[in-house]
């Protein structure tokens, strides 16, 4: 049973000049530990006595139970692509949003349809010039080679490329980011 329909009980019993032991006790008789506490039987009893006829609940002030509108919704999405490794709590911080972590957690996921993902490790990340100065010298290179192949082969030096690296390397979860559902993952060269 709920707790209206048993409110509605005691109204009852209250009404027909029973006492609060009495109503306790039909009331443990008939729904065993279903039934309210004594203190919740005080409680009504005296709320009942005091005037009150209504056996629902009062209205409440305090935060709207849907906190979703489709303006924080948009303000969350902006700040996502403006940093996409920002964390759900400093969105959630971040510009007076004034919503909990969870609910920005449920507008990504639910609402903007995003998931974050770790970059995915590629051995080099070249830019267009890079990969157009790469073409180029391939084409010299195989130019030089057709027109007199043993005296390339004696100048041509080959060279092993060697990256020295002079940061301190990012844990697995400092990289992620925010993406949307069909766009590709990030990527981070080593």
């Amino acid at each position: 049973m709920e707790k209206s329909e048993f409110r509605v009980l005691i109204k009852h019993y209250f009404l027909r000049k029973k006492t609060i032991a009495e109503t306790k006790e039909k009331l443990d008789k008939y729904y065993g530990d279903s039934a309210p506490s004594i203190s919740m039987v005080k409680k009504w009893f005296t709320e009942f006595r005091c005037g009150r006829t209504s056996t629902s609940d009062a209205e409440r002030s305090g935060r709207p139970k849907e906190v979703i509108t489709p303006e924080i919704v948009d303000k969350i999405h902006e700040m996502i692509l403006d940093d996409r490794r920002m964390k759900v709590r400093e969105s959630a911080r971040a510009h007076a949003v004034g919503i909990s972590t969870e609910r920005v957690h449920h507008i990504l996921h639910e609402y903007l349809d995003m998931r974050k993902l770790s970059a995915r490790w590629v051995p080099r990340l070249l830019t267009l010039d890079h990969k157009r100065n790469r073409v180029t010298t391939s084409k010299e290179c195989l130019a030089m080679f057709s027109r007199n192949p043993d005296e390339f082969l004696r100048r041509f030096v080959i060279v092993d490329e060697t990256w020295i690296h002079h940061n301190t390397p990012e844990t697995k979860e400092q990289p992620k980011q925010w993406v949307s559902r069909g766009e590709r993952g990030p990527k981070k060269a080593k």
